[in-house]
């Protein structure tokens, strides 16, 4: 085949360092617009951007000409850089070293969108400890939970 079509969308999941909550209202849409202009300059869409304080859910579309594990590189070594200049309580932030990215069915795109815009509310009764390990079980990803927290 003469040319390469790919159309890979994936869900990737990653927190602050420590779960600290870092991501209050008053940055965070402008932290989610930085992300998906990151997202862009990478030729990945972003589709939606949402998450909570302690942590963040991006659904792209991966470009083809990079990996996963360059883009979250990517994604959080700049926002990270970023959300530091926006004032002293962020001075210490960071991101968790790993992450979770689980590719979505396009015809589960609108779920994985709405699972994203409701994570405020989601998160009222569930955190995000018990939400990540749901979605490696739901994802039937074998994982070692001593490995999962920082």
């Amino acid at each position: 085949m003469p040319q390469s079509l790919v159309k890979n969308y994936v869900h990737i999941v990653f927190s602050t360092k420590y779960r600290n909550d870092f991501i209050d209202e008053e940055i965070e849409d402008e932290l989610f617009r930085y992300i998906a202009s990151i997202c862009k300059d990478f030729e990945s869409t972003a589709i939606r951007i949402g998450g909570t304080d302690n942590h963040i859910h991006i659904l792209c579309l991966l470009s083809r000409k990079i990996a996963l594990m360059k883009l979250v590189q990517e994604v959080k070594a700049h926002s990270s850089k970023w959300i530091k200049t926006k004032g002293s309580k962020y001075e210490d932030f960071f991101w968790q070293d790993g992450y979770g990215g689980f590719s979505v069915c396009r015809s589960n795109l609108e779920i994985v969108k709405n699972y994203i815009v409701n994570q405020r509310k989601h998160h009222e009764e569930l955190d995000f400890k018990n939400e990540f390990v749901e979605m490696l079980i739901e994802n039937k990803m074998e994982y070692d939970e001593k490995y999962l927290w920082d």
